[in-house]
């Protein structure tokens, strides 16, 4: 087993806008937590409706130590409310409240959360400070590191938005405690696909030690969360806006979009989706010739053992293939309207490719029921 070690930060490195990660137990609690940020007079938490009950009033009263005032905005929670209108309640009470520019934004909470308070800081008076306090397992390991904030669009899930760095990343890892199950598994999502497109030895381990996770083992959710954010932080220092490298951490991605977009956003949860978007990847990869069927089994394996779903649902009921090439269409990687997929290529190595109409659809149909 690993050690769980104190604070001992993973940092991003890019340049004057590094931060690091801190990941450990009873940080919220600990002034010292806090002690990097600016000075200023007002900080905001943004949380939602879930989280803000359990959490909140223990941030907000470490903060008063730092800030004059505190406010505290509880959003609905879910990924439906990930929209223009739930923004605008942000920017409604910083401009009540008077906020300057060295007011501090943080957000408390999930992935919808802290990329939509990231949105709000990075375009509130055209940029001040904000934290990812991220309380769920998915935001610990993926959506709180890297500075990719924004909102949905009903055609198309992150298609507004902006890259924006926090000025640093508090992964208390008390609040997995409180994580619903089914939370729990999503996040795992996001934990797997590090094995395939960076680190076998992760994957391999991550295998061995998946009871542990399900159990909530803190050695093991801390080891999990520390080398994800360790490869994730390897790969943005390379490419901050995603110009090449940075996309193989869409793996499962574009086929996971696809799925929430064609649900309907909060049907499936966002690591729902990617875990069954990760297996039709891993089709189309031995499809396109670069796998053997036994990775797609042991990969399917470990997403159902995570409490995973690995057959996808469908968007149609004439053309269920079509449906999911249409939404895929308008994903990011997209390239003149040709669509780019994440595929496996080799041990812990993922690229970019290109596929057919026609391969996709065998795909889509092989793994659909």
């Amino acid at each position: 087993m690993h050690a769980l070690t104190s604070i001992q930060p993973v940092h991003i490195d890019l340049g004057d806008r590094s931060y690091p990660i801190l990941i450990a137990s009873s940080l919220l609690d600990n002034a010292s937590t806090f002690a990097s940020l600016p000075a200023g007079d007002t900080a905001l938490v943004v949380t939602n409706v879930t989280v803000g009950p359990l959490y909140a009033q223990r941030l907000r009263y470490t903060l008063q130590q730092r800030y004059k005032t505190v406010h505290v905005l509880n959003l609905p929670d879910g990924e439906a409310h990930k929209s223009w209108e739930t923004l605008n309640t942000i920017f409604d009470i910083l401009l009540t409240q008077a906020c300057d520019r060295k007011t501090v934004l943080f957000a408390l909470g999930g992935g919808v959360v802290g990329d939509m308070t990231g949105f709000a800081a990075a375009s509130y008076m055209r940029g001040v400070p904000f934290v990812q306090v991220p309380t769920t397992l998915l935001s610990q390991v993926d959506s709180s590191v890297g500075g990719k904030t924004g909102i949905n669009h009903p055609l198309g899930k992150n298609m507004v938005g902006a890259f924006y760095q926090p000025l640093l990343v508090v992964c208390d890892l008390d609040t997995l405690k409180t994580l619903p199950n089914r939370e729990l598994s999503a996040g795992l999502a996001e934990v797997i696909k590090y094995g395939p497109i960076a680190d076998l030895q992760f994957l391999d381990w991550i295998e061995a030690h998946m009871d542990r996770l399900l159990g909530r083992d803190v050695e093991s959710l801390a080891y999990a969360v520390r080398r994800s954010c360790e490869i994730k932080a390897w790969v943005v220092a390379q490419d901050e806006r995603e110009s090449g490298l940075r996309a193989i951490l869409n793996f499962g991605h574009t086929f996971g979009h696809a799925i929430e977009a064609g649900m309907g956003y909060g049907n499936w949860l966002h690591g729902e989706a990617v875990g069954c978007g990760m297996i039709m990847a891993a089709v189309l990869s031995h499809e396109l010739g670069l796998v053997d069927a036994a990775f797609v089994a042991r990969l399917r394996t470990l997403v159902q053992r995570a409490g995973l779903p690995v057959i996808g649902p469908r968007l149609d009921a004439s053309d269920n293939a079509g449906r999911y090439l249409e939404l895929m269409r308008v994903d990011k990687k997209a390239d003149a309207g040709a669509i780019r997929f994440v595929v496996i290529d080799g041990p812990s190595h993922a690229t970019l490719r290109g596929a057919s109409d026609a391969v996709v659809r065998k795909v889509v149909d092989a793994c659909c029921a």
